[in-house]
């Protein structure tokens, strides 16, 4: 059996490989060539693969140019064959942990490629996790896989638990200037695993056990969850009350304590936050407990579509039914300022909406194609003055920085704008805000 020197961790020398190439491992990826690590990259999609080889970011916050001096250098190799994973000190797992349809966590893809890893590590090996994962899941799922190999785990083999922190289309902070939390199955695999990342990233946070560490990405997304959510079911509430939600919002935020201000929305998308607290709120059931804010939160949160729906048709100018008008929507995408639509709210809300007989345009500067839910495909439309004044209605879903606001304000009939991007009105234009308080 090879071995690996063990001692070339943290001196400068090693060589990391990343496992799952998307949002989350290529960010990661970068981060390290950055501070001078050859990095080795793994990922089943060959169009990845292809990309990569040819100098291409498929990621919005990596360019081109980085993405080929890497490669040309020799800095970054990717590949789908994992036999070259013996030539790595640390193997970093990035893979998605999705939900299930019937919303429990979906480990297939952490379980496949953990145990394609037990043929090829090496004695002294670091592996880490960072897949957003129910607390348990390094210990009790990958742990066992790994030993499989005949290694002992903290002796021979090295396991650690880092949860990714990735904020898509966030340019004011870079990857390495976010605190990166940690943890290790046993003391000498936290060790490693610090050694390593501290010459990454700014600061290290070590907590007690991957359990810790795992619960800890469910924490601060589960946060978020049940805040946004009681915000969007507050602006339902200030609807019902004539009061506008944003004036109210801002009022509070002036206190220097005690509050911090959420905003309302169309409802909450992307990876981490929908999904994380229903693999907390499973685990807590196989324990005999549950979380009944969790619970709240997602059926409010998957209520928002329906909501927006029935407000944006409540408002239509001469009660113009929905079958009878043209929504033109703008923004897609499940964030401002990036070209990612996993688990976008975009795409129930136009649903609805075809469902309910609208012909349903939109716009959105990042996104040139999507596909609605039972595969229906739509194209971006130009954001023309003559494609604004033909809708019935403007529909606001992302504010994206590059939104042209007085542009729309000048040939539109109605807006409805779920994020308060319209500040006022100086056409004839009708505009509605998501609880703004605004009588039907």
């Amino acid at each position: 059996m090879k071995e690996i020197d063990s001692t070339t961790i943290g001196n400068g020398r090693e060589k990391v490989a990343i496992i799952g190439l998307g949002f989350v491992g290529l960010p990661l990826a970068v981060a390290f060539m950055r501070k001078g690590f050859p990095v080795i990259g793994i990922d089943m999609d060959e169009r990845k693969i292809r990309a990569i080889g040819a100098g291409k970011s498929y990621i919005q916050d990596i360019s081109d140019d980085e993405i080929e001096r890497a490669v040309s250098e020799g800095d970054l190799f990717a590949t789908t064959d994992y036999s070259v994973l013996s030539s790595a000190d640390a193997i970093i797992v990035c893979v998605p942990t999705p939900l299930s349809n019937e919303n429990a966590p979906d480990l297939t893809f952490l379980i496949n490629v953990t145990r394609q890893l037990v043929p090829v590590i090496k004695l002294h090996q670091l592996v880490v996790i960072e897949s957003s994962t129910y607390p348990g899941t390094t210990k009790e799922i990958v742990q066992p896989i790994l030993e499989q190999s005949g290694l002992e785990i903290g002796r021979q083999l090295h396991l650690a638990y880092s949860p990714e922190r990735v904020d898509p289309g966030n340019r004011s902070m870079q990857m390495n200037e976010i605190p990166k939390v940690v943890s290790g199955i046993t003391e000498r695999c936290l060790e490693r695993v610090s050694a390593l990342y501290e010459r990454v990233f700014d600061r290290i946070v070590a907590v007690s056990s991957t359990d810790a560490a795992e619960l800890t990405k469910l924490l601060e997304n589960t946060y978020r969850l049940v805040n946004i959510s009681f915000i969007n079911e507050f602006a339902r509430l200030c609807d019902a009350l004539h009061i506008n939600v944003w004036e109210v919002i801002q009022a509070a935020a002036t206190k220097p304590y005690g509050y911090s201000p959420f905003y309302p929305g169309p409802g909450i998308g992307g990876h981490c936050i929908p999904v994380d607290p229903l693999y907390l709120q499973w685990k807590a059931e196989q324990k005999g407990a549950s979380s009944r804010f969790i619970e709240i939160a997602h059926t409010v949160n998957e209520s928002m579509p329906a909501y927006i729906v029935d407000r944006v048709q409540a408002h239509l100018p001469s009660n113009k039914p929905l079958t009878e008008s043209r929504i033109l929507v703008y923004g897609v995408t499940y964030k401002k300022d990036t070209a990612d639509m996993r688990e976008s709210m975009a795409s129930p809300i136009i649903r609805l909406l075809l469902d309910q007989g609208a012909e349903l345009r939109y716009h959105d500067p990042y996104i040139d194609a999507m596909q609605v839910n039972d595969g229906t495909k739509l194209n971006s439309v130009a954001l023309t003055a003559e494609e604004i004044a033909g809708a019935d209605c403007v529909l606001i879903l992302v504010d994206h920085s590059v939104l042209p606001a007085e542009f729309i304000l000048e040939h539109s009939k109605y807006i409805f704008d779920t994020r308060n991007i319209i500040k006022s009105v100086k056409t004839g234009a009708k505009l509605v805000k998501l609880g703004d308080g605004a009588k039907s």
